[in-house]
């Protein structure tokens, strides 16, 4: 009995590592690693394989020592805004679209509907795209908001709901809609204060 308890044990272990060898957010890798190896570490010295338990401890040492780089770094989060028309904002959607759908099912990039366009710089690099246009004078509709996956850690939210809030006042808005195309996106919408309206649209007040 005690032996099959351990043996799911470096079961469990071993599926968890493999689920987050297919993870695209580095975070949510690094967590996910860190977790794995830390019942393979105890996996590994509980049945005397000391081999597997130090390689394994190694691994969890790496994955914490990453985790605090990435939650102490210092990043620089700058806007690009860029013409509607611009020709590399229509190759981003077009290179992105196949995850675009899946996060904004039917989304289809409309230049006119445009009238607020900027790319999420983090340390210069792109980390996202988000996409608004005007309604009754003062509420932003946000057309699309996406991040890239290695960028997903609610950073760039934070920067654009938080940071950016100042700006959108000073542009003459007053409220942001956003429509819940699903559960992820409905949890992320919530995380940064909105909440559902009447017609089951998401709004936020500034």
């Amino acid at each position: 009995m005690e032996m099959n308890f351990l043996q799911l044990i470096g079961y469990i272990a071993s599926v968890i590592i493999a689920v987050s060898m297919m993870m695209n957010s580095i975070v949510k890798f690094r967590w996910t690693n860190l977790i794995g190896a830390l019942l393979f570490s105890i996996y590994g010295f509980v049945i005397n394989a000391y081999p597997v338990g130090v390689l394994n401890g190694i691994i969890l040492s790496v994955d914490i020592y990453y985790l605090i780089i990435i939650y102490t770094k210092k990043e620089i989060f700058e806007i690009l805004e860029v013409n509607a028309e611009s020709e590399y904002l229509k190759r981003f959607v077009q290179f992105h679209n196949e995850r675009i759908q899946k996060i904004c099912p039917g989304f289809s990039y409309n230049p006119d509907m445009n009238s607020v366009s900027f790319f999420i710089l983090r340390n210069m690099s792109v980390a996202g795209l988000y996409l608004a246009h005007r309604e009754k004078e003062n509420v932003l509709v946000v057309g699309l908001d996406y991040v890239i996956p290695e960028y997903k850690d609610f950073k760039n939210g934070k920067y654009v709901y938080f940071n950016l809030r100042k700006k959108f006042i000073s542009d003459g808005y007053t409220k942001i809609i956003a429509e819940g195309n699903n559960m992820s996106y409905i949890n992320y919408l919530r995380k940064f204060g909105f909440k559902k309206d009447e017609n089951g649209l998401y709004t936020k007040d500034l």
